[in-house]
């Protein structure tokens, strides 16, 4: 033993530790770029000691990059708005349309605090009802508010979902069986060729006079106006599931086929544990293009059908048409814009825990 053996012994082992913290930043780093937080990642590298410069770069482009550009944009929006003249004014510059997403946020708390002191007044009332022996008297009462900015934003998530949840039961199958055979592929192509391209503005009014007609009970589940959006959702985001999952099904490598006839399997089996694990990543990627296109389709829906959402939102704001209607259009638009882009990356997050897919 020398006397150089405890520190070389003491080099290792802080060597083994900076070897296992970049291990786990690389693993972390799949998920934050699925996150859109990429540009953590050479933070994080370049605070561990891995070539500060090289990591300075990589921050620049994937932050600093971005961050100027939005500046730059908000300081041309800020410029140019003032010049822009409408009936209701000057177009909002930044300034005004934050102060009028401030305004909601404080507008959502009072109505939130309106709801609960009515559902406490509510329940003191039937409470008073039991105790007096008269329980036959007591009444759960709907609140009849209008609904907040949040609860219109949750309105028009549940839509989307909702229609995106039938438009993939739908298409998923659909799909599935075009890609398997011929004659099934050769039946939907004409149907998706034609349908795919109809703007969610025709659906609508065959929607409603359908849901009119079949939808007739008036304490059902679903009310009419969000069932009219969804159903239009679904019509015209079903199709890049579908196309997708006929195109990734067919691609499957014909020794696949081959090994699953050798072995007599079953049409279920082989779709569960052959067809469907190959085919996941173009499933996926139909997927997060119909989510894309059910959002926004939704909008257009919400507008005409008057769901109480986002789009209703827009629409009662432009017939409003006060000074502060503009700019909290402006807030919903960015908001519209936001929660599009969360949505998705949920779908990639999803696709990248359930597949070894890279694209993005």
């Amino acid at each position: 033993m020398t006397i150089a053996d405890p520190e070389f012994a003491a080099a290792q082992a802080r060597e083994a530790r900076r070897a296992k913290l970049f291990t786990r930043i690389n693993s972390a780093d799949k998920w934050l770029t699925v996150l859109g937080l990429g540009w953590v990642t050479p933070i994080l590298r370049a605070a561990a000691g891995d070539n500060p410069q090289a990591q300075a770069k990589e921050i620049w482009r994937l932050l600093g990059t971005p961050v100027l550009a939005i500046l730059a944009f908000l300081v041309l929006w800020g410029t140019l708005a003032p010049q822009v003249q409408t009936s209701l004014g000057a177009v909002p510059g930044p300034a005004a349309v934050w102060e009028e997403a401030v305004n909601l946020h404080e507008d959502a708390e009072a109505k939130a605090a309106k709801k609960a002191q009515f559902e406490e007044r509510l329940d003191a009332r039937n409470e008073k009802l039991i105790a007096a022996g008269q329980a036959d008297k007591v009444k759960n009462i709907e609140y009849t508010g209008a609904p907040s900015y949040y609860q219109q934003i949750w309105t028009s998530i549940k839509t989307v979902f909702f229609g995106f949840l039938l438009a993939t039961v739908v298409a998923v199958p659909l799909g599935i069986m075009a890609g398997l055979s011929p004659y099934a592929n050769a039946a939907l192509n004409p149907i998706i060729q034609i349908f795919k391209p109809v703007s969610p503005l025709a659906w609508l009014p065959i929607v409603t006079m359908v849901v009119s007609a079949t939808y007739t009970t008036s304490d059902g589940w679903f009310d009419k106006a969000f069932l009219t959006s969804a159903i239009t959702v679904t019509l015209c985001s079903l199709w890049p599931t579908l196309i997708n999952t006929a195109l990734g099904v067919a691609s499957i490598d014909k020794d696949l086929i081959n090994v699953s006839k050798v072995l007599k399997m079953n049409t279920y089996t082989k779709i569960t544990k052959l067809v469907l694990p190959s085919a996941l990543p173009l499933i996926f990627t139909g997927l997060r293009l119909s989510l894309g296109v059910g959002w926004m389709v939704l909008i257009a829906a919400e507008m005409l059908a008057q769901n109480p959402g986002l789009g209703k939102f827009v629409w009662d704001e432009f017939q409003n048409g006060s000074s502060s209607s503009l700019a909290r259009i402006m807030v919903a638009v960015f908001t519209i814009g936001i929660i599009g882009f969360a949505l998705d990356r949920l779908m990639y997050a999803i696709q990248a825990a359930f597949t070894f897919s890279n694209n993005r």
